[in-house]
């Protein structure tokens, strides 16, 4: 008997309204469905414009959807982020779902090690654990220990992205969105980061994510869900 899903996606459609040209509505999708079990990881694949970020956002509840529901398990209850309220949105973010952006959008000042902890000790966890494991993670991320009690905001572009994603990781979310986690990362880092989603994988996560980089995709992925295919077929 097979598990039921972790992340729902029902009759989900999305567009965009340009205000700049005469109210013009773009139908980025319609009728998407997908679903997301435990310990899989399934990658979105698309050309450049068919809506993989603006999927990925939706899960996330930075876009509203036209029609359709978001479904992620929290707890023992399903929540539907195309219609909780603000605060059920929060929890949500805060115990259940995390994810890992291109971006890295932190308070200036805040040294990196409390920025990778910050997620688990707001959960409770014992401020000392957290950055202990926040130090494990930077360190395989090849983030140097003399930058571990400066602000990110003065690190290149690549260490801003590890640390990022060693903040995503701090947690043990039930699922994790992950967008394009690899890009512009050297071999070593990139293989590290494919470790890490597996390991989420194995613990049980429901992982949906972006990548670019065939190699990571054909790696961690264990279904692919081609946005254009879905599209045509919705």
């Amino acid at each position: 008997m097979m598990a039921d899903p972790v992340i729902e996606v029902v009759d989900l459609a999305k567009s965009f309204t340009i205000h700049a040209r005469d109210g013009l509505t773009i139908a980025v999708f319609n009728g998407l469905s997908l679903h997301v079990r435990a310990g899989e990881c399934v990658a979105l694949h698309g050309p450049s414009g068919s809506g993989k970020s603006t999927l990925l956002r939706a899960l996330y509840a930075n876009y509203k959807p036209d029609r359709g529901q978001v479904l992620v398990r929290h707890g023992q209850n399903l929540v539907d982020m195309a219609s909780a309220s603000p605060r059920e949105v929060l929890a949500v973010r805060r115990l259940s779902l995390g994810y890992v952006s291109q971006f890295l959008r932190v308070i200036p000042r805040v040294p990196a090690l409390d920025v990778v902890a910050q997620p688990a000790i707001d959960l409770g966890t014992d401020p000392n654990a957290a950055r202990d494991k926040a130090a494990a993670l930077l360190t395989r991320l090849r983030i140097a220990e003399r930058l571990w009690r400066l602000p990110p905001a003065t690190f290149s572009g690549g260490e801003q992205q590890r640390v990022n994603i060693a903040r995503g990781f701090s947690v043990d979310y039930p699922a994790l969105l992950l967008d394009e986690p690899t890009a512009s990362l050297d071999a070593e880092n990139r293989a590290t980061v494919g470790d890490l989603i597996l390991e989420a994988r194995e613990r049980g996560a429901a992982i949906v994510g972006i990548f670019h980089d065939a190699e990571i995709r054909e790696r961690v992925s264990t279904s692919i869900f081609d946005i254009q295919s879905a599209k045509r077929a919705a």
